[in-house]
């Protein structure tokens, strides 16, 4: 019996009407969603309503599984789809296969308002009824995950699948297209790694930039340095904001409403382009290349990056797993390499990532090794800069002291 239940509710589908009134159309979408999740069809049914009052009727169907069933309904004049995946999970795991099967068959809707429930079923007093177990990978080999006890919300937006999370360990939980973006609990260690090295290492920061970072926990931190006078953030999806803004101010802390920020629903190399230079920091607070972020990781972007930083300016990025991801590291430090002057390599380890993470700041000019811990102290002193959790002037060193393998990820080719 024990197996993973998903259902949805979808309003104003978007897709094709006949999807919704023609039964072979919808039967054939089922099926090959079906098989191409890796479930195993054994029987179907299917029923087209008749027309009411001049409207035409919905489509009811079932498939039968080996793993248990799909069951589905339209409402077209509401332009509405109910959807019921269950798989068993006794033999093997099958909530992957589940997952997938519901995550293409929701994209084929198009709805505009969805309501999504997982509810894990018949082990009285097995891990599922500590929580819904949500995996991540790392790399083709290693997994790690979390469990959350509650789903906040959960929708498509027109760039990612957006969930919002929450457990008693890591608080409410920001996720885009199965990714662990940021949670309550452990923000500080990716966002004040990534905005304190290079700001506290810059003199006199006036005017930053960050692209992403639509949780608003990276302008949160920057924002803690008095002498920012403006600060512009650049966010593909408007629905990050919006979710960070209604959900998230634990993080944010109110920062994405603050008057020193210019918020800019845009493409971040579009931006770039036009954009005039001035920038003393620039932070890209981006998800992993391989997402609708991909673009931002090119050597024509960080040459654009490097024409609008002011003089002495510094960008700062995430580079991947230097254990998980070592191809990548060495290939991002590679292409930087190939534009800035100075690349500085960091790490940390981040919980809700599993694992340690790599980091840099690349410049012509900057150069965060340059502070000692005193000199470092005396920057945080005179800024004023309190409600640190991880950073201080003796991390701010260590943070630069790589590990062999790491270290040998970033030595020119």
């Amino acid at each position: 019996m024990q197996g993973l239940h998903l259902t949805a509710d979808l309003y104003n589908c978007a897709c094709d009407s006949k999807l919704l009134i023609d039964a072979t159309q919808l039967a054939d979408l089922c099926r090959s969603r079906t098989v191409d999740a890796g479930l195993t069809l054994v029987a179907e049914k299917w029923h087209t309503f008749p027309d009411y009052e001049g409207q035409p009727g919905g489509v009811t169907g079932m498939l039968l599984l080996a793993e248990s069933h799909l069951a589905i309904h339209t409402w077209p004049e509401r332009a509405g789809v109910t959807l019921d995946v269950y798989v068993c999970n006794f033999m093997d795991d099958n909530s992957a296969k589940a997952e997938r099967l519901m995550r293409e068959l929701l994209g084929s809707f198009q709805a505009k308002n969805e309501q999504i429930e997982r509810l894990q079923r018949g082990d009285e007093t097995g891990p599922g009824a500590q929580g819904e177990l949500l995996l991540e990978s790392l790399d083709a080999t290693s997994v790690y995950g979390f469990r959350f006890n509650r789903r906040i919300l959960e929708r498509q937006t027109p760039y990612q699948r957006l969930e919002l999370l929450e457990s008693p360990e890591l608080g409410r939980s920001l996720r885009l297209d199965g990714h662990f973006m940021t949670s309550e609990a452990d923000e500080f260690f990716y966002h004040e790694a990534l905005v304190h090295p290079a700001a506290i290492a810059h003199p006199d920061p006036k005017r930053a930039l960050i692209v992403g970072g639509g949780d608003g926990g990276a302008a949160e931190e920057l924002l803690k340095h008095p002498s920012i006078e403006a600060l512009t953030l650049v966010e593909l999806d408007e629905q990050v904001v919006e979710v960070a803004r209604s959900h998230l101010q634990a993080i944010n802390k109110g920062a994405l409403d603050d008057p020193r920020v210019t918020m800019r629903i845009q493409d971040g190399a579009e931006f770039l382009a036009a954009a005039e230079p001035g920038f003393d920091l620039i932070l890209l607070d981006l998800t992993d290349p391989e997402t609708p972020a991909g673009p931002l990781y090119t050597e024509d972007f960080f040459r654009q990056c490097q024409r609008v930083l002011a003089p002495g300016g510094a960008l700062v990025l995430h580079l991947g797993s230097p254990f998980h991801e070592r191809d990548q590291v060495r290939g991002m430090a590679q292409t930087l390499r190939a534009v800035f002057s100075q690349v500085h390599g960091y790490g940390v380890h981040i919980p809700l990532y599993g694992a340690y993470w790599a980091l840099a700041v690349v410049s012509d000019q900057l150069n965060p090794l340059s502070l000692d811990p005193a000199q470092v102290q005396a920057r945080i002193d005179a800024r004023g800069i309190g409600d640190l959790q991880y950073y201080n002037a003796e991390v701010h060193g260590g943070l630069f002291a790589l590990p062999n393998y790491y270290r040998a990820l970033l030595e020119p080719a």
